[in-house]
């Protein structure tokens, strides 16, 4: 039995509009994740791990993750001939129904590799890659017609016109897409300011707490989004468990919502998933409270599964979550209540989706991910901080498939 698809943008779709909901590009690697480690292998030794699982990562994360909510994505990215290169397309093209068009296949070039392994609420991780062979830009050439573009603000590639070219992020604003952009960890230290210059022309900036003072130089996270929101229409700024901040000059609006409770078992790909909430909610023009609110809990459920790309959830999976949610309200106590009323908005969405809704998938080269599961739902887990991992395995058993679960 296959998922069945839900497209929340479907009121908002006309033969004139854009091909793609969402537009992307960057490095795919792939991911192998070993969990349940008692400890890191000293040197000369071998260890067994309780779980594994296998998926694409890097920007298949992103990609992913606005695919399986029901947005309409396309990525440019380069692959190799190898196996790995294989696996990774198939997944995406296939599995994920993320458009490759824009992507290419390079003989003789090493798919890039990542080992995580996770130990007592930490992860260690060996990579080996090369530089692709093609530029983003010489790849892209023109971007196809989207109504969002997310990417990743950097030194290397700056957003703007280098050398007086046009880059294709700029050909996509000029074409209508909305630039959603997000900015990495600095191993520096030097946090540039110029790095916001690439703002200009972007809609969207949604860096986390740390990222954010570092980048303007505010002392507080809230000091932070008062500067990005001087920069672009909308300044969101993530603070772990605390919770996320944005401001929206378009519509006048300023919120701040909490983060669900959950057992965080592994952060990889949680911003992914966030960001990936938050377009979702601003194409379908949702108050900012209810974007940030949805991108919450779509991170919350993520950070409760292993394997980045592996763990973002599906409609299926919001849909499970809310229905929980709501079942114990009026027996789990104030924080349980105040989650039902947080997300009420969910009332409205969540019975147009199909009793067969996406849910999270079983990538993996072998034959089921072990990853494993943890206990509970994100209405109902002890607070743990979602932007920390943590060592606990699962139950062993295989990863939730995108094959619906069958009711009882």
């Amino acid at each position: 039995m296959s998922a069945q698809a839900y497209d929340p943008l479907a009121d908002e779709r006309t033969p004139e509009g854009p091909q793609f909901d969402v537009f992307l590009a960057g490095t795919v690697f792939l991911d192998i994740v070993f969990t349940g480690l008692p400890a890191m292998p000293a040197a000369g030794t071998e260890i067994w791990a309780e779980g594994m699982g296998s998926c694409p990562g890097g920007i298949a994360n992103l990609a992913i993750a606005t695919s399986r909510l029901g947005l309409r994505t396309s990525l440019a990215a380069a692959f190799g001939d190898d196996d790995y290169g294989d696996f990774c397309w198939r997944t995406l093209e296939e599995q994920e129904a993320v458009d490759l068009s824009r992507s290419r296949r390079f003989e003789h070039w090493h798919s890039p590799v990542t080992v995580s392994m996770a130990v007592d609420r930490d992860r260690s991780m060996v990579t080996h890659g090369h530089p692709a062979p093609m530029a983003s830009s010489e790849m892209i050439g023109s971007p196809p017609p989207s109504r969002a573009v997310i990417v990743t603000l950097s030194p290397d590639e700056p957003l703007g016109s280098p050398g007086g070219l046009c880059s294709w992020a700029e050909l996509a604003h000029r074409n209508g897409s909305l630039i959603f952009a997000d900015v990495g960890w600095d191993p520096s230290g030097s946090w540039p300011s110029s790095m916001l210059e690439q703002l200009s022309f972007c809609h969207a900036f949604m860096p986390n707490a740390i990222e954010a003072m570092a980048y303007t130089g505010a002392d507080t996270p809230r000091d932070a989004l008062y500067a990005i929101a001087d920069k672009v229409p909308l300044a969101v700024v993530t603070d772990g468990a605390n919770g996320a901040m944005a401001i929206d000059s378009m519509t006048g609006e300023e919120a701040f919502v909490p983060a669900p409770r959950v057992t965080a078992l592994d952060p990889t790909g949680a911003g992914d998933v966030f960001g990936a909430g938050l377009v979702l909610g601003t194409l379908c023009r949702w108050p900012l409270a209810d974007r940030l609110a949805f991108a919450e809990v779509c991170a919350g459920l993520a950070v409760q599964q292993f394997g980045g790309s592996l763990a973002a959830p599906g409609w299926g999976d919001i849909a499970d979550w809310w229905h929980e949610v709501r079942a114990a309200a009026a027996h789990s106590g104030a924080y349980g209540s105040s989650l039902a009323r947080r997300y009420a908005f969910l009332d409205r969405l969540v019975p147009t989706v199909p009793v067969g809704a996406v849910r999270r998938a079983a990538a993996t080269i072998a034959r089921y991910a072990d990853v494993g599961m943890p206990p509970g739902s994100a209405g109902t887990q002890p607070h743990h901080n979602p932007h920390e991992a943590s060592g606990q395995p699962g139950d062993g058993g295989p990863a939730t498939s995108r094959v619906p679960a069958q009711k009882e």
